[in-house]
């Protein structure tokens, strides 16, 4: 579990390979000294959100909470960059706790490839035409054909990213539910998705799939040429992500929403 409030001695430092980044992940090391990511109480990232959610990928089974700062972009998942009082600022850090998603994707092949997904898993068309998909939950049929570009299964803490740009609900961050959205309709044109509950299981079957290729990506793995998708959350594994006080993961989705 995340480690205990002043306990933040040793930290790591990650950085992604932009000028900025590795200069502060230099001036950091010197100010602070540097451990093992495997060692360490805190992990801080240096970068932009998709350097965050690679840091989370490459820890997500050590259990170590991570601290990112802002030197990149966007900066969603990040805290304001600063180098003074870096100990006190962790011991202070409000600790979200993430549970990841669960991808079981079947090729054409008949091989299964497992991966999980912070953000959302997403099934895409390949080629010129559209995707014809077959949507299950819990067992229950329902869409027995969804022709579309797409579609995707977003976590709470995704649902600020991809979900909310094809015009995905935002979902709290306590909620223990998931986003189903569509990506470019076509049959059944209306339908724009559902909220479903976070202990529901996803089965997502690819309709004519030679003619109508389909990929789907967990985040950013990609598996091309689908025939069946399988997605859960993955409830045995929890990851720490550290925000500023009163700036934490909650108050930032909840912020978006009222955002125009």
């Amino acid at each position: 579990m995340a480690k205990e409030k002043n306990k933040f001695e040793r930290i790591a430092f990650v950085a992604s390979d932009v000028p900025e980044a590795i200069e502060a992940r230099k001036a950091l090391i010197a100010r602070y000294g540097e451990a093992e990511p495997t060692e360490a109480d805190a992990i801080v990232a240096l970068g932009g959100d998709g350097l965050m959610l690679q840091t989370l990928h490459r820890f997500i089974n050590d259990k170590i909470p991570i601290y990112g700062m802002n030197r990149g972009s966007v900066g969603f998942l990040m805290n304001d960059y600063s180098e003074d009082n870096l100990h006190k600022k962790l011991a202070a850090a409000e600790v979200s706790r993430i549970h990841p998603l669960s991808m079981i994707a079947t090729d054409s092949s008949g091989k299964a490839h497992k991966s999980l997904a912070i953000n959302e898993v997403s099934l895409f068309r390949q080629r010129y035409q559209a995707a014809k998909l077959q949507v299950v939950i819990d067992g229950k049929m329902r869409l027995e054909e969804l022709i579309c570009d797409g579609i995707l299964v977003a976590t709470p803490a995704g649902s600020t990213a991809y979900n909310l740009s094809v015009h995905g609900p935002i979902v709290p961050i306590r909620a223990a539910l998931l986003a189903v959205t569509p990506i470019s309709p076509f049959r059944p044109r209306r339908w724009r998705g559902a909220l479903i509950p976070n202990k529901a299981h996803v089965s997502i079957t690819v309709l004519e799939a030679e003619k109508r290729p389909v990929s789907a990506a967990a985040d950013h793995f990609e598996t091309r040429d689908v025939v069946k998708v399988e997605i859960e959350q993955a409830r045995a594994i929890e990851i720490f992500m550290m925000f500023d006080r009163n700036h934490g993961l909650e108050e930032r989705v909840l912020t978006e929403q009222f955002r125009f």
